[in-house]
């Protein structure tokens, strides 16, 4: 790569445009969907292994995940080195191992037990884990064993039970290797193994490195692993001997480190048991800082947050000190996780990927850019690429290998692509000062709550009293505009047209069953209302039939005969004939007329 261009990788020429969110940020440099690339974000690292500014990328590849396992280290686009790997990779990191010049880097390999390291792309120094302290049963069970004193299924009968005391994670890996396998193919196995000595191994599952004495770049650090054995262990960088461990209670699948191991360092790891731990200089034991909510797929730190990406497609951020400060809802799985260090703008964020293809960067809790990806990724690493400074590295499901160069001219500031509430909601109120009447009352309501609560209940009991009773006073004497008989299930709806003396008054009747449709019959509509006020020219309406649903309106004039420029309200019953019970009622509350206003 050349700092010439912004996409000197870009053979293709193919540039985004500048419509969607990501493609004003970044340019395609390079795309290779068979790239046929297995890996994670832990066995993926950017280095200058020649110390000629010429960043290379360095690929720990798991292969078929049986066998094929590799390292490799791509030179631009292309495949400049490989070299086999004995066992499944975990861990990948760069690292300055001395002071001397040139000042080119060493690559660690984190596989089973081992740390295989390379200097100048050669295999240079294999570090292997203490050994741990074998089971004295299990030990005496397979001298037994070796002197023929004890037959084969005697001898899985015993293991068997010794892992079913508990005894299953301090059993070595030849007893459970016997115990997984089927009768037959005891004799055979036993025969092999049973002279050679036996040992307990652990395996390593995450690795880091920590600046010894000095922040610089190219400072010499040191290895911190984790291990399946719940241990972690601080590796002098050039001696490779332990200057440090520490124990977890549960085994550790994230690391995060920072810090100075001579001056003061804390180390952060996520733990299978669903709990954030912190280690710090001088401890030997682990003090849980956080508890998650789901297991950990990711771990980030920026500063003095902790973001931590879970298997409820979450993503929490956590104070040093274990309070929650904020979660995200993501809209699919977590796949892999990064952090974003634009050092040339001061700008760091958390890179999430996701399942649906998305790969969502985040400040803080805003989200201010998106990429979308033809595959779910599985490895990304951004940094310094060739002889570019702003690369992101993007690794596929199906194996895929992507280049994306950020634009000199990107923007991250200020931006949220998130919806959600205003940012001025996120603003305290000016919330004014306590008052000495505001005092005495909070000391009154507290000297006096239990008064006050018996006092409200009361007075709330006294209101669904009230309320109660208005209610069966209403059904009692019909004044509500729907009826509650099942039988007549009317409603009733009344205008007042016309400015006076005369008014018409409309009558809206209607059938509104739906249950049992049968049409009501034998209805009257009549008023009640003052003589000395009011005159109607219909005072009686026979109602014939109502099919129900249907809209019936009846008319009727209503003169003011009085010269008082009063006015009065006029009631409507739908009744029965022969029953002077009414069906349903309403009240019409007549204005004053206009030609009785006296000018």
């Amino acid at each position: 790569m050349s700092s010439k261009g912004d996409s000197e990788l870009d053979k293709s020429g193919q540039r985004d445009d500048e419509e969607s969110p990501e493609k004003g940020v970044w340019l395609n440099a390079h795309q290779d969907p068979m790239a046929s690339l297995y890996t994670f974000s832990t066995s993926v690292a950017l280095a200058d292994l020649n110390a000629d500014s010429d960043y290379k990328l360095l690929v720990a590849d798991l292969g078929t995940g049986t066998f094929d396992m590799k390292l490799k280290v791509f030179k631009g686009t292309t495949l400049f080195m490989e070299s086999a790997i004995i066992d499944l990779p975990t861990a990948l990191v760069s690292f300055y191992m001395d002071t001397n010049d040139p000042r080119t880097p060493a690559v660690a390999v984190a596989s089973g037990p081992f740390i295989y390291v390379y200097k100048n792309l050669r295999p240079y120094f294999k570090f292997t884990l203490p050994p741990l302290e074998v089971n004295a049963v299990e030990q005496d069970l397979w001298n037994q064993a070796k002197d023929d004193k004890i037959d084969v299924l005697v001898l899985r009968e015993m293991l068997e039970s010794l892992k079913n005391e508990g005894s299953e994670g301090r059993l070595t890996v030849r007893s459970l290797k016997l115990l997984s396998l089927e009768p037959e193919e005891l004799e055979a196995f036993a025969s092999v193994h049973k002279h050679a000595p036996l040992k307990r191994q652990t395996v390593i599952t995450c690795m880091g490195t920590m600046k010894k004495s000095v922040a610089d770049d190219d400072a010499v650090s040191c290895l911190v692993i984790g291990t399946e054995s719940k241990d972690v262990f601080i590796l002098d960088p050039e001696a490779f001997t332990v200057l440090a461990k520490m124990d977890l209670p549960s085994v550790p699948v994230f690391i995060s480190v920072n810090g100075l191991f001579d001056v003061e360092y804390r180390i952060v790891v996520a733990c299978r048991d669903g709990k954030v731990y912190t280690l710090k200089r001088g401890s030997k034991m682990a003090k849980a800082c956080i508890e998650l909510g789901a297991q950990a797929v990711g771990l980030e730190r920026t500063g003095k947050s902790i973001i931590v990406g879970c298997m409820n497609d979450t993503l929490v951020c956590y104070s040093t000190k274990g309070k929650k400060l904020w979660t995200v809802y993501l809209p699919s799985n977590i796949t892999t996780m990064s952090l974003m260090d634009h050092k040339a703008r001061g700008f760091k964020a958390v890179m999430v990927a996701l399942s649906n293809g998305e790969v969502r960067i985040y400040k803080e809790k805003y989200l201010v850019n998106t990429l979308k990806m033809p595959d779910a990724v599985t490895a990304m690493k951004f940094g310094r690429f060739g002889r570019e400074d702003s690369a992101l590295i993007l690794v596929t499901k199906g194996g895929g290998l992507f280049v994306k160069i950020l634009k000199r001219t990107a923007n991250f500031e200020g931006k949220d692509l998130t919806p959600g509430p205003p940012p001025a909601q996120s603003i305290k109120l000016n919330v004014p000062k306590k008052t000495k009447l505001f005092v005495d009352q909070t000391l009154r309501e507290r000297d006096s709550a239990s008064s006050m609560h018996r006092m409200f209940q009361h007075d709330l009991y006294l209101l669904r009293l009230m309320s109660a009773r208005s209610y069966v006073s209403a059904l009692k004497k019909s004044l509500n505009p729907i009826s509650s008989s099942t039988t007549e299930p009317l409603k009733l709806s009344a205008q007042v047209h016309g400015i006076g003396p005369a008014f018409k008054l409309t009558v809206n009747l209607q059938n509104i069953s739906s249950s049992v449709p049968v049409p009501s019959t034998n209805l009257l509509i009549t008023f009640q209302f003052d003589d000395s006020l009011y005159a109607l020219s219909k005072p009686c309406i026979t109602v014939p039939l109502l099919v129900p649903g249907l809209m019936y309106t009846y008319e009727t004039l209503v003169e003011c005969i009085s010269d008082k420029g009063i006015s009065d309200s006029i009631k409507v019953f739908v009744l029965h004939q022969g029953n002077s019970v009414p069906v349903i009622t309403a009240v019409i509350n007549m204005p004053v007329s206009e030609a009785l206003v006296i000018v």
